[in-house]
């Protein structure tokens, strides 16, 4: 990632009119990406967006530059990021491109590519794309320019393939679900989808008027889902993102179910449906419990780098289906080449379907560790990590928690924090120790 001039793990994002979400940055991406991809040998692209204002202004700027190079684009309309991913393999297109930025505020928005086979573009395609930035743009012959066409049912292919994940002997009848869609991409899909599936449903954050997008609703703000099942005594209910790729849930009681467990669900139903295939991968950040839950129930557990395209690599490479993280990002390779929203809560759905058990019985027998987290800032040059007393404070540390808690200390991707994260049975105890810690840290930078 360190060649990278403009193009971050998750695309390119910012807050909207500076650089370089700007229209004439759209352009130029537009631009590179079809020079690079018509070099292959392709000429058609799929362009989706979420329901931030400035979604308008960005395809259509991504689209002037497309055509530029000479590639065709094919306009989805809103559109979950996973249903782009998905549409850009059945579409046989070059790639997808996604106007999100996913769980930020409407006034920031971002960039990103899907390959043809429906993951991330390759690093060696996006550095191909960051040379090109750095070029006069040129334009093709006018017989040789791309054409723009919207797909009219691109929501429709994208709700029958999600309801074709879920089991055909299984419904969801006499289920009441409460879905939180944060007026976002999946606002007028996964209500759909739920009522298809024979659920009654109760839907919130389902009117996106451009500027409302996560706020105070879906998977970041979850006090409103919370309060609406309990209040019409629903059975549980699912927030999604902005663009769809994460979920959050709440049990029939108000309790929330975040990725960590719905990763154990998910992984024990499938343990028990002898359809595990391997083992689950987590993150840096997951839950220690996790980790332990899954040694005690013979689950092989690795952790991967923070970041969806890190647990996706890390499944490809062991050929195993599950993984996610606690932000609610949660993949499954058995139906998806990335993160979907919907298809981890139906497959939530589903377990509750074949264990014949409520969401909070699915979820009673996992407890999380409290998990306490500093930031401490640093500046540049400064190495805090590699400090002999902040080594040694963490030695320390670990030896106290004796193999009943972990100690996590990394540098933030997109701001110049370090991260201290302690886990532990008592959070009093766990809370200390985290301070502890990060008063080493803080006089490291000084």
């Amino acid at each position: 990632m360190s060649e990278r001039k403009y193009f971050g793990t998750d695309g390119v994002r910012g807050r909207v009119g500076e650089y370089p979400i700007t229209p004439e940055f759209a352009v130029k991406l537009g631009w590179a990406a079809g020079r690079v991809l018509a070099a292959k040998g392709t000429r058609k692209v799929l362009v989706g967006k979420d329901t931030r204002v400035s979604g308008y202004m960005l395809e259509s700027a991504l689209e002037a530059g497309l055509a530029a190079a000479g590639v065709n684009v094919d306009f989805l309309g809103p559109m979950p990021t996973p249903g782009i991913a998905y549409l850009t393999r059945t579409f046989r297109a070059a790639a997808g491109i996604v106007i999100s930025a996913s769980h930020n505020p409407y006034y920031d928005n971002g960039i990103k590519f899907f390959a043809d086979n429906g993951h991330k573009l390759p690093d060696a395609t996006e550095l191909e794309i960051e040379r090109l930035l750095d070029q006069p743009m040129d334009c093709v012959g006018s017989e040789q320019l791309g054409r723009a066409n919207r797909i009219a049912d691109a929501a429709g292919r994208y709700i029958e393939f999600c309801k074709g994940v879920f089991p055909s002997e299984l419904s969801l009848q006499g289920l009441h679900i409460v879905v939180d869609c944060a007026h976002g991409a999946t606002y007028h899909i996964a209500p759909n989808v739920l009522r298809e599936l024979g659920a009654q449903v109760t839907e919130i954050g389902t009117q996106p008027n451009g500027l409302n997008i996560n706020k105070d609703c879906g998977a970041t703000h979850l006090d409103a889902l919370k309060e609406t099942v309990v209040k019409v005594k629903a059975d549980c209910g699912l927030a999604l993102d902005g663009d769809g790729d994460r979920i959050m849930m709440v049990t029939e009681k108000g309790r929330v179910i975040d990725g960590d467990e719905i990763l154990y669900i998910l992984a024990v139903t499938a343990q028990h449906q002898g359809q595990l295939q391997g083992g689950l991968v987590g993150t840096l950040m997951t839950n220690f419990a996790l980790e332990k839950e899954c040694e005690r129930r013979n689950i092989p557990f690795v952790r991967a780098k923070v970041g969806d395209r890190y647990v996706i690599e890390e499944l490809v490479k062991r050929d195993w289906y599950i993984g996610g993280e606690n932000s609610g990002h949660v993949i499954n390779r058995q139906y998806h080449t990335t993160g979907d929203g919907i298809i981890a809560g139906l497959q939530v759905l589903a377990a509750m379907q074949f264990e014949g058990k409520s969401l909070h019985e699915l979820s009673k027998d996992f407890h999380k560790l409290p998990q306490v987290l500093v930031n401490v800032r640093f500046s540049p040059g400064e190495k805090p990590l590699q400090s002999e007393a902040v080594k040694a404070v963490v030695a320390e540390v670990e030896n106290a928690l004796a193999g009943k808690g972990r100690v996590l200390l990394r540098k933030s991707g997109t701001e110049p924090l370090i991260r201290v994260m302690v886990e532990g049975e008592d959070e009093k105890v766990v809370r200390t120790f985290a301070q502890q810690i990060a008063n080493e840290v803080e006089a490291a930078t000084n």
